[in-house]
C-alpha cells in the first residue's frame, strides 16, 4: 500500500488518459521523390551547356572517410531507419491519484488497493471519531462521579474479533487470487528476456535483438523472464501494476497484457547503488502490426548502417553512455573522446589504445584495467557480433 501511496507524489503529472495518441513505430520505407524536379525549364537557352553542369550532375565521389556519416551509400538502396532510441517525449502521463491503467491485472490490483484503503479510512474515521467523542463525554467536571468501567463484555468481544477475521480473509482470498494470476500466463505468451546491471536495462528478444527499451505488442500477453548480474533490483511499470524483483543468480518471472498503445515509464524499484536513480526505461507499447514492423526494421538497419553510426546507436541501446562520456567529462569510466592512438597507464603496464586495445576492454574489461578507475565493468562477451564490435570501434576513432 505504502508504494501505491507514494505515486501519488513521485508520478503526479496532468492526466492523460488511454486514449492518447498512440506511439508511432519509425518506419523504412523510401520517401518518394520529388516530382517537381526536372519539370523547370533549364536556365539556358535550349541546348546550351553551361561549364560545371557535367560535374553537377554527377554523383558524388566517395570520400573514403569512416567517420563520414553523410557518406555517398555504394548501392542505390533506400538508407534504412533505425528505431529510436534514448529519451520520448510521447510518453503517457500520469494523473493525480493513480498511474494509467494498462493492462488487465491492473483492475484487479486498483481494486483491491482501494477496497483496502476505503477499510483503512473507515477505520481510522470511526475510531477517531469514537475516541473524541467519549474523551468529551466522559471529560471530568465538577460534580459529575466517574462510573465503573466494564471488565468483561462477550458480545463486544465476539463482534469485534469476528468481523475483522472475515474481512482480513477476503483480502488474503483476493490477494491471492491476483498473486497465482501475476504467476501464471498464458502458454503462447511472448517471451523476453531481462538483463539487469548497475546501472541500465537490457531487453532481448527471441530473434537475438536487444534494446534499451521493452516494446510489446498491444493486447498480446508478453512473458519476462528476468535475471541480475550484479545485485538486486527490481522491475517495476506503474502503468501495468507488476513489480518483480530481480535477483542475481536466479530466474524470477512476471507476466502482463497490455491493453492501449503508447509510451510508460518503468523503473527499478530496488535501491541498487548511487546511480540507482538513473536506472530507468520506457515500455514501448506498438498498435497491432507495429511491433512485427519494429523488429524486422531493427534487423534491417542494423545490417545496412555505416559503422561509425552503428556504433553511435550501440553506445546508447547497450548503455555504455551510463558509464562512458564522449565529451571529455569523467564518469565511472573513462571518456572515450580522443582516447584512439594514446597511451595510458593500466594495471598491465603502459598500453595504447588501438584496436585490438579496444576490443579486449569489451570482450575482457578486467584485463587491462586504466590506471585511476575500478574494474567494474561487465563483460559483453557472447553479447555482441564482430561487425557491432567494429562499429563501436569506429566510433571511438571518430571522437576526435
Amino acid at each position: 500500500m505504502l508504494q501505491y501511496l507514494l505515486t501519488f507524489v513521485v508520478l503526479a503529472q496532468p492526466a492523460s488518459g488511454p486514449g492518447a495518441e498512440a506511439e508511432k513505430p519509425a518506419t523504412s520505407e523510401a520517401q518518394p521523390a520529388d516530382k517537381a524536379a526536372g519539370d523547370k525549364p533549364a536556365a539556358g537557352a535550349a541546348g546550351e551547356t553551361k561549364p560545371g553542369d557535367d560535374k553537377a550532375a554527377a554523383p558524388a565521389a566517395a570520400t573514403g572517410n569512416p567517420c563520414d556519416k553523410n557518406a555517398p551509400r555504394p548501392t542505390n538502396k533506400p538508407k534504412k531507419t533505425l528505431p529510436p532510441v534514448g529519451p520520448r517525449t510521447d510518453v503517457q502521463s500520469e494523473n493525480y491519484w493513480m498511474p494509467v491503467a494498462n493492462s488487465d491485472m491492473a483492475e484487479h490490483v486498483d481494486g483491491l488497493f482501494i477496497a483496502i484503503l476505503a477499510i483503512s479510512i473507515f477505520c481510522f474515521v470511526g475510531i477517531t471519531i469514537a475516541v473524541v467523542y467519549f474523551a468529551w463525554k466522559y471529560r471530568s467536571r465538577p460534580g459529575h462521579r466517574a462510573p465503573e468501567s466494564s471488565s468483561h463484555n462477550d458480545t463486544l468481544e465476539i463482534t469485534w474479533t469476528i468481523i475483522p477475521s472475515i474481512v482480513c480473509v477476503i483480502i488474503f482470498l483476493l490477494g491471492w487470487k491476483g498473486f497465482v494470476d501475476l504467476n501464471t500466463p498464458p502458454k503462447h505468451a511472448y517471451e523476453i528476456t531481462i538483463v539487469a546491471e548497475k546501472w541500465k536495462w537490457s531487453y532481448k528478444y527471441p530473434n537475438g535483438w536487444v534494446d534499451e527499451n521493452l516494446h510489446v505488442p498491444v493486447g498480446e500477453p508478453v512473458r519476462l523472464i528476468m535475471r541480475s548480474k550484479d545485485v538486486l533490483h527490481s522491475f517495476w511499470v506503474p502503468s501495468f501494476r507488476v513489480k518483480q524483483d530481480v535477483i542475481p543468480n536466479r530466474y524470477t518471472k512476471i507476466w502482463f497484457e497490455a491493453k492501449y498503445p503508447g509510451v510508460y515509464r518503468q523503473y527499478c524499484a530496488e535501491y541498487c547503488g548511487d546511480r540507482h536513480s538513473f536506472m530507468k526505461s520506457l515500455v514501448v507499447v506498438h498498435p497491432p502490426g507495429g511491433f512485427k514492423r519494429y523488429m524486422e526494421e531493427a534487423e534491417a538497419a542494423l545490417l545496412d548502417m555505416p559503422p561509425v553510426e552503428l556504433g553511435e546507436y550501440l553506445y546508447a541501446a547497450r548503455g555504455c553512455n551510463q558509464c562512458h562520456s564522449v565529451d571529455g567529462s569523467a564518469k565511472t569510466g573513462p571518456s572515450w573522446k580522443g582516447i584512439f592512438g594514446e597511451t595510458h597507464a593500466t594495471s598491465a603496464g603502459q598500453v595504447k589504445v588501438d584496436e585490438n586495445y579496444i576490443r579486449e576492454s569489451i570482450l575482457d574489461p578486467t584485463a587491462k584495467v586504466r590506471t585511476g578507475f575500478n574494474a567494474v565493468m561487465p563483460t559483453f562477451k557472447g553479447q555482441l557480433k564482430d561487425e557491432q564490435i567494429d562499429g563501436l570501434i569506429t566510433y571511438i576513432k571518430c571522437l576526435k
